[in-house]
């Protein structure tokens, strides 16, 4: 597990942003990831996707690493983030638009807006 260890640490400090979700950005594989995606793809967020399901040992691994128990989960800056409710909560509330302003993660401002319209 030393392994995949390393190998999730290095993805995360060689990215500003990764989400670790069942399947790809292009083609999620469950509800929760394609939410998240969708948020970070509508807001025009560049980010590092890492397909859990690509192995079991990715698929547990990520989940020891953060002692988060489900999948996906979302790094900014090396700091974990959290889960789709979360990340949902956060880009209504405006919270994760702070969030990339503080790390400097560009991303469309306008698009975030028009995500908190169509919900509110």
């Amino acid at each position: 597990m030393t392994d995949i260890r390393s190998q999730i640490q290095e993805t995360i400090d060689g990215n500003d942003v990764v989400l670790f979700m069942k399947g790809t950005r292009e083609v999620p594989q469950c509800g929760f990831s394609s939410r998240v995606a969708g948020v970070l793809n509508y807001m025009g967020v560049a980010f590092r996707d890492v397909n859990v399901l690509s192995s079991d040992e990715m698929r547990q691994g990520i989940k020891d690493f953060s002692d988060w128990p489900t999948v996906p989960q979302l790094y900014v800056k090396g700091e974990f983030v959290g889960g789709c409710d979360i990340v949902s909560e956060m880009t209504l509330s405006g919270e994760l638009d702070q969030l990339f302003d503080r790390a400097g993660v560009a991303y469309d401002k306008a698009a975030a807006e028009k995500i908190r319209e169509a919900n509110s």
